[in-house]
């Protein structure tokens, strides 16, 4: 992300390791790990929490280009794989707020 030029303008702070790290919590959360995301920051209200940013179709697109190339190189079984390309195509989707 730090390099794209369309998703960058979306990540206010210089430093990314905040932003990464909130997406590891949630994520392990969602998946079942412990709840320290929400113990942190309180309920995840994806939309909520999203609905500053400019978000549209190319935006979703890009995002989801970069976590399909980190999915896979993560070699995970394609069970795993598809499990969670399908999350993040589905919630991403639902997170498009401009046309």
């Amino acid at each position: 992300m730090a390099a794209d030029p369309l998703l960058r303008p979306l990540y206010p702070d210089e430093d990314l390791s905040h932003a990464a790290e909130r997406l590891t919590l949630f994520l392990i959360q969602y998946w079942g790990g412990p709840d320290t995301y929400s113990r942190t920051r309180g309920h995840p209200r994806l939309r909520l929490r999203h609905q500053p940013f400019a978000i549209g179709q190319a935006e979703r697109d890009a995002w989801l280009g970069h976590m399909t190339a980190a999915v896979d190189s993560m070699k995970v079984p394609d069970g795993v794989r598809e499990a969670w390309l399908e999350y993040f195509r589905d919630t991403s989707a639902g997170l498009i707020n401009r046309l």
